[in-house]
């Protein structure tokens, strides 16, 4: 995919720091804080305070800073790995850039837009209709079929129904998965339930897909499959920024940025090999 000029996220001097810790009862699940208008409002559980925050011990004094002088553009049509030991600030880097959070200081420019003091309902509207999400564990609905759960970022985007349907057939198609419409997640396999999930991700055709370790849960084989549908996704103009500890699937992007206690250490092109193979989708883990 050829890159354009044109810049998808820009950050200058992004710093996070988390000085308190949530409660456990208290901390928004993935899902709800993608797929909602705003950000739920839980009530107040025994213990927490009317802010949200854990009281007394659960309070971490001091605070520990996680991101470090953050400087970063991405432009259109970039294909990126982020990678990192444990604890290097690359996950929470990535919901820093997925509005799933945000920054103590510094400036983030999103499509030329500063999205870092929005509302909630104005994030949730930007998650909604810019951004695609592709996890590690999934986040299927369980209850719900394949089609069903590429569905449901339509929810708020206020297209028409018939529409929305037919394009997520279209992607199920396109993901190899037109057999399993009607199938629910405990019926696929790894490999098909992320399909399914990058099939949701591209519902409401986004400018930017986040992907959080994706084929951390797959066989060698099945990795190859889904990094095969990302470069897809990106030769049609999608940028992607991957989390990724693997180095293999690393190369697979077109630029590795590597970070080391919230700092980037190295920015440096890929010198990949190509994303794709000789397998169509579905036959490495049919």
């Amino acid at each position: 995919m050829s890159v354009s000029g044109e810049s998808v996220i820009e950050l200058s001097g992004i710093r996070k720091v988390f000085r308190q810790v949530l409660a456990p009862q208290e901390r928004q699940g993935v899902m709800a804080r993608l797929f909602s208008r705003g950000k739920p409002q839980p009530a107040p559980q025994p213990g927490v305070g009317a802010n949200g925050l854990a009281n007394g011990a659960d309070v971490v004094e001091g605070g520990v800073e996680v991101l470090s002088d953050i400087n970063l553009t991405i432009r259109r049509g970039e294909f990126v790995a982020l990678q990192g030991t444990s604890g290097s600030g690359k996950s929470t880097l990535l919901h820093l850039l997925g509005l799933l959070d945000q920054p103590t200081a510094g400036t983030y420019r999103l499509l030329g837009r500063d999205v870092s003091g929005l509302a909630d309902e104005e994030l949730s509207h930007l998650r909604n209709t810019t951004l695609g999400f592709v996890f590690q564990s999934f986040y299927l609905v369980p209850y719900a079929t394949a089609l069903e759960n590429v569905l449901l970022p339509g929810m708020y985007s206020g297209a028409p129904p018939a529409a929305l349907r037919e394009r997520a057939l279209s992607l199920l198609d396109r993901v190899g998965l037109a057999d399993r419409v009607h199938f629910k997640p405990a019926n696929l396999s790894g490999g098909q339930q992320q399909r399914v999930a990058m099939a949701r991700a591209l519902l409401n055709e986004p400018e930017l897909i986040l992907a959080d370790e994706p084929t951390g849960q797959l066989d060698t084989a099945t990795s190859q499959e889904i990094m095969r549908l990302f470069a897809q996704v990106n030769e049609s103009g999608t940028s992607i920024v991957l989390v990724t500890h693997d180095e293999a699937v690393a190369r697979k992007a077109q630029r590795i940025i590597r970070l080391a206690d919230g700092r980037i250490v190295s920015d440096e092109p890929a010198h990949n090999e190509p994303a794709h193979d000789e397998t169509g989708p579905g036959e490495a883990d049919a």
